[in-house]
């Protein structure tokens, strides 16, 4: 199969990249230039673009690329605007990466017969919940990124009415551009205090879990094989936790010496509003494609590892 793959620089795309290149021995698998070699050691071709590929935000972009290239039979689509504070200031900008593009995807996935993954983001709920959230439960953002990425929800379920999957995740984390574990960690070497909000909760999800994940359900024979309606699924790691206390532990395992203080959300002066609660019910996900859910913990461990090492 045919797999496009957008938002290569991102850290889902990246890490899908690394276990793709993982499983051919190396090969870069982000140009068309090794099609035999990649052949020869995963059963699929996947072609990896970023912005200079496709531009999310033109739609012109996305037109011109996909006029030019043979069809697929599975878009990824990784990428997203995610500056939560800036797209307050850049409304436009967002829905149009977020909803619109998505929009424009679905379109052309229908046409081509391709089936569509994409990843979108637990601030589509407003944070008032007591417990994890589940796929069916009432929407309600608060903030624009919440907003844009539940837009691009509906349109890719009115569009796609079948073959696309949704899985929205949490507070994504990865050895991988910018991110709290990463920024955790440059602070705490540079500082002798930190502050972290303690009042919002969440669950952490390694990318390359979720990558992990997402490459076990194109490998599925029923997903591969069957017509589907389209479906909504959570993924992140399991277990929830607050700012405050991972920022705690990625200090302590890292065994960097850095006071964290707690401070409400009130205290931390943000443009966009954040949901005080986004922990997500897995159990769909888990059960319907029998994907690893590993505790927060350990793979925050992992990580950890590859950037301490």
């Amino acid at each position: 199969m045919r797999i496009l793959v957008t938002g290569k620089n991102g850290q889902l795309g990246r890490s899908i990249h690394k276990i793709i290149n993982a499983s051919v021995g190396n090969v870069d698998s982000s140009t068309n230039a090794n099609q035999d070699a990649n052949k020869e050691h995963q059963p699929h071709e996947f072609i990896f673009v970023g912005r200079d590929e496709i531009d999310l935000s033109k739609k012109e972009s996305i037109t011109t690329y996909f006029d030019s290239n043979d069809k697929f039979d599975i878009i990824i689509n990784c990428a997203a605007y995610t500056a939560v504070d800036k797209a307050e200031e850049e409304q436009d900008l967002a829905d149009q990466v977020n909803h619109l593009a998505v929009k424009q995807l679905a379109q052309i996935a229908s046409k081509q017969k391709a089936k569509l993954i994409h990843i979108s983001t637990d601030y589509v709920f407003n944070g008032e919940s007591d417990k994890p959230y589940m796929e069916a439960d009432a929407t309600n953002p608060i903030n624009v990124y919440g907003k844009t990425k539940l837009a691009g929800e509906k349109a890719l379920q009115e569009f796609m009415p079948i073959n696309a999957i949704i899985i929205r995740t949490s507070w994504v984390y990865s050895e991988y551009g910018n991110n709290f574990v990463k920024t955790m960690l440059r602070l705490g070497k540079e500082r002798v205090k930190l502050s972290v909000v303690s009042d919002q909760i969440g669950s952490p999800t390694y990318a390359t879990d979720l990558a992990e994940a997402i490459l076990k359900i194109i490998n599925n024979r029923n997903y591969q094989d069957k017509e589907q309606t389209t479906e909504i699924y959570h993924y992140s790691n399991e277990g929830e936790i607050s700012w405050f206390i991972f920022a705690k532990l990625i200090l302590k395992l890292s065994r960097v010496e850095c006071e964290v203080n707690a401070v409400s959300s009130k205290e931390w002066s943000n443009l966009a509003n954040r949901p005080n609660y986004g922990a997500l019910c897995v159990l769909s996900i888990e059960k319907k494609y029998a994907v690893l859910i590993r505790p927060w913990k350990e793979s925050v461990s992992k990580c950890l590892n590859l950037l301490n090492n």
